[in-house]
């Protein structure tokens, strides 16, 4: 009987625990950092591996603590999906790193933690303790600034370009998946008033960015102030509901059009954006923002390309 009701601490205790640090940290602290990126995965593979060391001894190896890591950190996953504390599209960008790093919680344990640990309910309490106050302080961190330039060359007159990079008129639907799956992506553009003041507004899926214009040297330079901006995606979710990184975690800064010319009738295009988020360890989520700001820089400048040249 001890048996059986031991067969499965390994996923209760680590699930368990694990939903109640990230409903802490998601919902109550709203941080979205080292905390919940890196420890807390580190901490599952630990609690997950240090269980079966003691209790299941039966399945214990590198692969199976590694796998079983893993599967309690989808569990914990699909839950806060389940309860609408986040969406699908945020899940599976955390992913990667989460199995990462529950994999090295895991392997860690299973290499230097003996199965004769003791007090195991006082490191579960100190630890999630750490994780959350950690959470708390990620709070504060201030972001650094960021910023993603893409070039295209253009078969048109560098005064064409010039006026498809002021306003263009709508862009087709997307075939990227990014962009299919929830991802912001930018339907238009128009301005209201010529020269430096005038306001400029790149509409997206979820609304429109208002950049007031800082920069009016036509037709070589076009900069921008971004003084309101949509959220940055609509998440995959059963539920109607608005996590709290939909607001103020990413954040565009400014922006720039830069158009030189190369003859009479061929230009460089050269968007560039500079951006901050409140999202952490910065070197992952660079990573996406980078590729996505591309990604909607491609879309924009290839579409400038597209009207010009016809």
């Amino acid at each position: 009987m001890k048996k059986n009701s031991t067969n499965y601490l390994h996923i209760y205790i680590p699930v368990f625990v694990g939903l109640i640090i990230l409903f802490v940290g998601l919902k109550i602290t709203e941080s979205y950092g080292i905390a919940i990126f890196l420890l807390l995965p580190f901490f599952i593979g630990f609690l997950t591996t240090i269980l079966l060391k003691k209790y299941r001894n039966d399945i214990f190896s590198i692969k199976k603590v590694i796998l079983l890591s893993f599967l309690n950190i989808m569990i914990i996953s699909l839950g806060i999906m389940v309860v609408a504390i986040e969406g699908l599209i945020c899940v599976a960008m955390a992913s990667p790193i989460l199995l990462a790093f529950s994999a090295i919680g895991a392997l860690t344990t299973f290499l230097y933690i003996d199965k004769s640990v003791r007090n195991i309910n006082s490191i579960i309490v100190l630890f999630s303790i750490s994780i959350i106050g950690v959470s708390f302080v990620e709070k504060e961190n201030i972001p650094s600034v960021s910023h993603v330039t893409t070039s295209i060359i253009i078969d048109a007159p560098i005064e064409k370009v010039w006026e498809n990079v002021i306003t263009f008129p709508e862009l087709e639907e997307p075939k990227e998946l990014l962009f299919r799956a929830g991802i912001a992506y930018p339907i238009n553009a128009t301005i209201d008033g010529k020269g430096i003041g005038a306001i400029r507004y790149c509409n997206f899926t979820t609304g429109s960015f208002v950049e007031p214009i800082t920069t009016w040297n036509a037709p070589h330079h076009l900069a921008f102030d971004v003084l309101e901006q949509p959220a940055p995606m609509k998440e995959i979710s059963y539920w109607d509901f608005d996590a709290a990184h939909l607001h103020d975690y990413f954040i565009s800064k400014n922006g720039e059009f830069r158009l030189k010319k190369i003859s009479q009738n061929k230009t460089e295009l050269i968007g560039t954006t500079w951006y901050t988020h409140h999202i952490y360890p910065e070197f992952y989520w660079r990573l996406w923002s980078n590729h996505i700001i591309h990604k909607i820089h491609y879309r924009v400048l290839n579409h400038i390309k597209k009207v010009s040249e016809n």
